[in-house]
């Protein structure tokens, strides 16, 4: 089992059900690791055996621009892009965190996470 992972992604994004998220939008941090098998790259020093980072980023920061009431739907769609569209995925684990939430008290963040 090999281990890909892109860490503390940073996006600018318009998710939640509240109005005024719609328009005032809120910043996020997207971690998500990728289960696949790079020893045939690893071996041969060959990107086109691996996952490009930079295709992971272009996922993810794709599909945070798309505004959604719940963060959960953002976050199955970058899932679901992943398994389809990145070689040889086996699976996904992504967490949307959305920093500073509208939700009546002092809290860093909330978050979900899918594992599939």
């Amino acid at each position: 089992m090999h281990k890909i992972s892109v860490k503390d992604i940073s996006c600018f994004s318009y998710h939640g059900c509240m109005k005024e998220e719609s328009i005032v939008g809120s910043n996020y941090l997207i971690d998500i690791t990728l289960i696949t098998d790079f020893k045939e790259a690893s071996a041969n020093d060959d990107l086109t055996k691996t996952i490009d980072y930079v295709d992971v980023n272009a996922i993810v920061k794709q599909e945070m621009a798309i505004p959604s009431k719940l963060i959960e739907h953002a976050g199955q769609r970058i899932v679901n892009r992943c398994k389809t569209e990145l070689m040889s995925v086996q699976l996904v684990q992504l967490e949307i965190k959305k920093l500073n939430p509208p939700i009546n008290g002092n809290v860093g963040y909330v978050s979900i996470t899918i594992e599939e």
